[in-house]
This record gives structure tokens, sequence and C-alpha cells, in this order.
């Protein structure tokens, strides 16, 4: 089996496993999906989200968040991770769209193909592949771009969709490339979202749940734990992809 023919199968477990089409989350303009996923950095969803609706209900519109003193942005934000961090660099963001732009929208996007409009994303000051990917995705855009997160990236490194030793940022042209080119968007969120749910339900970063997991015969990771479990000569759990 080869790696794409793996990466099909891996999909298909895992939607009848969770149950695809999976629902959007949530249909934000593209401006604010990126704002959003800014905010999410390193942040659970609770917080990131809370962060997100009190900027929306501190400030009018994004010409106030980018006006105001950086001070009043990171309170706003307080609960995500590194709102000093985050504050200004939105506030960055924002000034470097308007600039190149002339307004704070990213509604043009949909105009570009996806390669253009990501590349055209990552452009700006602390914007990488997760996040062109996510404003694509995510947003009313509706684009067949596939983030990579630290869980999908987990559950990749694991069952050898990628090698171990690849970091996120990399990986998500090789994820990417293993996906029928057909594909529409729908099917590539769900193919994020599956591995996603799959790394936070039962591949755990510690003590995967590899008993109950329906990849156990496409993952050399699970066969190896198991075989530690079992008994002396097994693979050292530290060794292994997280």
């Amino acid at each position: 089996m080869d790696l794409t023919e793996k990466a099909l199968d891996v999909h298909h477990r895992l939607c009848r496993e969770y149950g695809c089409p999976i629902a959007y989350f949530h249909a934000l303009d593209p401006l604010s999906e990126l704002v959003s996923s800014l905010l999410s950095h390193r942040t659970r969803n609770a917080d990131s989200g809370a962060a997100f609706k009190a900027l929306r209900e501190r400030f009018p519109d994004w010409a106030a968040v980018v006006a105001a003193p950086t001070a009043a942005v990171q309170a706003a934000i307080v609960r995500v991770t590194w709102p000093e961090q985050k504050a200004p660099r939105i506030q960055a963001i924002l000034r470097a769209i308007q600039a190149e732009r002339g307004a704070l929208s990213l509604d043009f996007l949909a105009d570009l193909s996806v390669e253009e409009a990501r590349a055209w994303l990552e452009r700006l000051p602390g914007i990488g592949p997760k996040t062109s990917a996510a404003v694509l995705s995510f947003s009313m855009l509706r684009r067949p771009a596939l983030p990579v997160d630290s869980h999908h990236h987990r559950v990749a490194a694991r069952t050898g969709l990628i090698p171990s030793g690849l970091a996120v940022g990399p990986s998500h042209r090789v994820l990417a490339g293993q996906l029928p080119p057909d594909w529409d968007a729908q099917q590539v969120y769900d193919n994020h979202e599956v591995l996603m749910l799959h790394g936070q339900r039962c591949c755990f970063y510690r003590n995967p749940a590899c008993g109950r997991c329906v990849l156990l015969d496409l993952c050399p990771t699970g066969q190896a734990l198991m075989q530690s479990a079992a008994g002396p000569g097994g693979a050292d759990p530290a060794a292994l992809p997280v």
C-alpha cells in the first residue's frame, strides 16, 4: 500500500468512526477568521473563542482594533496564551493588509486560486501554512485547503503518513499532496477534522489508546506500543513519534 492509498484508508476509517461530513464550526468572513486563527495558536478553543468574542464586543470593527492602544487589545484577549505577543501581532497584520489592499478585507481571496491565496497570506508577518489554510478552509470562503494542527500531525506521524521528524509546517504540503486533487472543500475539511479528532480522543500525546484504535493495523507506532506493553523487547514509548 503506497502512502496515497494509506491516506485514503485512514480517512475513510476515521470518517466512519467520527461521522462525515462534519459540520463547519462557524462561518466568519476571511479577515475575522484570520484574527480568530491567530488567537487560537497554542490556546484552548474555549479560551480563544471567548477572546475573539471579547475583542468584537470591545471594538466596533477591525479598524478600531488597529487604532486602539495595544494595551487595550491585549486586555480584551487576555484569556489566550501570550496575549502580550498576539495583540501587537494582530495589529501589525491588520495594518499590513490595510496598507497593501487599501481596506481591511480579505474577500478578494475568493478570486484567487488556493495556492495564490495561501501565498498572499503567507507574505504577511507571522502567517504560516496552518493559518493560511485555516483562513481559506474555515471561513465563508470554504476553499479546499488543509490545515494541520498538533493532533493531526501526531496521528499522521505515528501512522507513517509523514516521517516522524517532519515539522508541522512542511507537513502541510506532504499531507495535502496525499489527498485526491478533485476533492472539494468539505472533503478536505473532513480529513483535517477526523485526524484532529482522533488525536484528541484516541491517539493521545501520552498513553495513546492503541487497543481501541481503528487504525492499529495501519499504525507501526501503535503496534510497537502494543508489543512493548505485552512484554520485553518492545519499543521504548519515549522514542516513538508524538
